[in-house]
Parts: C-alpha cells; sequence; structure tokens
C-alpha cells in the first residue's frame, strides 16, 4: 500500500525524493592519471634541451593553474555545492598575494 502511495504522489506532481548517490574512486583515478600526465609533460618540456625557454615558462605556468584547477576541484571538493565561502576566501589570497608580488617587483625594478 505504501509503495502505491508513493508513485500515487509522484505521478501527481508531489514530492519525489531523490537518493544521493555517493561519487565514486572513478573520477579521482581519472584526475590523477590526468595529473600524473600533466607533470610528465612539464618535466619533458624542461628535459628537452632544444626547447624555447620562453615557452618552456609559458607551458609550465599553463600546467601548473591546470594542476592547481584539477586539485581544488577535485581533491579538495571545491566544485560541489556549498563550498563558495572557501573559494572566495582562496581567491581573495590569491588577489592579495598577487597584488604583493607586483608591488615587490616594482619595488625592486623601479626603486
Amino acid at each position: 500500500m505504501a509503495a502505491k502511495q508513493h508513485s500515487s504522489d509522484a505521478a501527481a506532481g508531489g514530492p519525489v525524493k531523490h537518493r544521493h548517490r555517493p561519487e565514486g574512486p572513478q573520477r579521482h583515478i581519472v584526475v590523477f592519471i590526468f595529473s600524473v600526465v600533466l607533470t610528465l609533460i612539464a618535466f619533458a618540456a624542461v628535459a628537452a634541451g632544444g626547447v624555447n625557454a620562453a615557452f618552456a615558462v609559458i607551458l609550465l605556468l599553463v600546467m601548473a593553474v591546470l594542476q592547481v584547477i584539477l586539485q581544488m576541484g577535485f581533491w579538495m571538493h571545491l566544485k560541489d555545492k556549498g563550498h563558495m565561502m572557501p573559494i572566495i576566501f582562496m581567491l581573495g589570497g590569491f588577489f592579495i598575494a598577487g597584488t604583493c608580488i607586483i608591488m615587490a617587483l616594482y619595488w625592486v625594478w623601479w626603486d
């Protein structure tokens, strides 16, 4: 009888409860493999002697940004709902750190 009541509620547009499926290790394994591949690409770019230095620096910075996004999104679970405040505080910290670095460089170069 309870099963019929639940199905009739769903058919009538009543509340339907969805189960929360826990995230399995599949995504974490894929992200880990992707991080290893990014690290190997960065290492190969530096280990190869014939790569232009400017290209290697740009490639390393791109790989680092991708790894930070992957690490924060999947390992620190910032992609999940309810994590907006840690994201805001981290962005604020990045802004302050970037400002300090730029001002320190300005102070050293043009003083």
